[in-house]
């Protein structure tokens, strides 16, 4: 009685392990190419762009970052807006502006590419001003990358939604394929962690094993990377987390402080908050630093510490008066609960940059065996259909 339970159980897990598989397969596949794409984004474009993102020549003395924005506004034109502008420790970077405008009916816009009016980053050699390079980042190879793999560059929610669920599914797939692997007895458990192919194995038998035994080993990762994916999906699922790791159902604080009109010199301004963010982070890799834009009065210049280079996962917020520079706000990374920080180092996580390299090649790894389960998959699935057709 208890084997034929034992029987039904893991028929019925069977079932759904393969269901699910054949509805959500192809995103899948498609979600793991990009992934796998997507991992060593940062190094082949930092390669690409070595001559935009290193100066010519480090003199002795740098322009001022007022000088530097102001500058390059003026030689850019009215049409395009910087949102910030990111300043590297190392003097033999450049300075990178980012500018992002949204379409004005961006929120009717179903499609990304109709959503987005510009989207550039300008690098400029901070010894002389001079513009190095523009690149389009709305077209960008990787850029377009990343939009496929986060919503199939659908701006519309239900694009996210796809993604969100098809990876849900991946997961409950996972699972139901360590049930089906998991072997009767220790005998037979021996035949299961490694190939143990003869000449003779055919190619079913080797495919069988491919899906099984890749499956098995990749499983744990391909669950991080699922769910720090989800994190992004679904809102609910990032407020689990941030409960889960902050203890706490009281959301973090989102602060905004307003500067004070008044007749100060925004130039001066500027430059104090830089100075003073540049002199306490000594040891960062970089700074984000952005001013409001014109028509907000009472807006604040905003700063973000980027701790370590390639990394996101530790950064320290500033917040500062756009007529005075005085400090409004200041949140470093260690203020943040286990919650807030978990949710920082979702993107590392997710393509394996908080173990640097060697969490890169974990992650790209994960990502390609990932895009081999879906298709062995099938092929087994495909095998035995015919197998019984023909019996018939």
């Amino acid at each position: 009685m208890k084997k034929n339970k034992k029987n039904t159980f893991k028929q019925f897990i069977g079932q759904l392990h393969l269901w699910l598989g054949l509805t959500s397969g192809l995103v899948v596949l498609f979600l793991s190419i990009t992934g796998c794409i997507f991992v060593f984004s940062q190094e082949i474009s930092d390669w690409q762009r070595e001559d935009a993102l290193y100066v010519p020549e480090v003199k002795a003395n740098r322009l001022s970052v007022s000088a530097i924005w102001n500058e390059t506004y003026k030689a850019i034109g009215d049409s395009i807006t910087f949102n910030d502008m990111h300043v590297y420790k190392d003097p033999k970077r450049s300075v990178e502006f980012h500018c992002y405008k949204a379409a004005e009916n961006e929120k009717d816009c179903f499609w990304y590419f109709d959503s987005i009016d510009y989207y550039y980053n300008v690098y400029v050699d901070p010894y002389t001003g001079e513009i190095l390079a523009i690149y389009d980042q709305e077209k960008d190879f990787f850029n377009v990358i990343k939009m496929l793999h986060w919503s199939l560059l659908i701006h519309h929610p239900v694009g996210q939604q796809i993604i969100g669920w098809s990876t849900f599914i991946f997961v409950i797939m996972l699972i139901t394929g360590i049930i089906l692997w998991w072997p009767k007895n220790k005998a037979a458990r021996k035949q299961r962690f490694w190939f143990q192919w003869k000449d003779s194995t055919k190619w079913r038998r080797k495919n069988y094993d491919l899906h099984n035994i890749f499956g098995f080993y990749i499983a744990s990762i391909a669950i991080i990377i699922a769910f720090t994916g989800m994190v992004w999906a679904f809102t609910w699922f990032q407020a689990v987390v941030y409960v889960a790791g902050s203890q706490s159902l009281t959301p973090p604080e989102v602060v905004e402080k307003q500067s004070v009109i008044s007749d100060g010199n925004r130039d001066i301004a500027f430059e104090k908050a830089f100075a003073y963010t540049n002199a306490k982070y000594k040891d960062a890799d970089a700074l984000s630093i952005g001013k409001p834009a014109d028509t907000a009065k009472t807006g604040h210049i905003e700063v973000y510490v980027q701790q370590y280079p390639g990394k996101y996962y530790v950064y320290h917020q500033l917040q500062f008066d756009q007529y005075s520079g005085k400090l409004l706000y200041e949140k470093n990374h260690s203020d943040r609960n286990f919650g807030e920080k978990l949710i920082t180092a979702n993107y590392d996580i997710h393509v394996g940059a908080i173990l640097g390299i060697p969490g890169k090649i974990i992650a790209f790894i994960a990502s390609f065996v990932c895009m081999l389960l879906p298709i062995s998959g099938f092929l087994i699935w495909w095998g035995r259909r015919n197998k019984k057709k023909a019996k018939t």
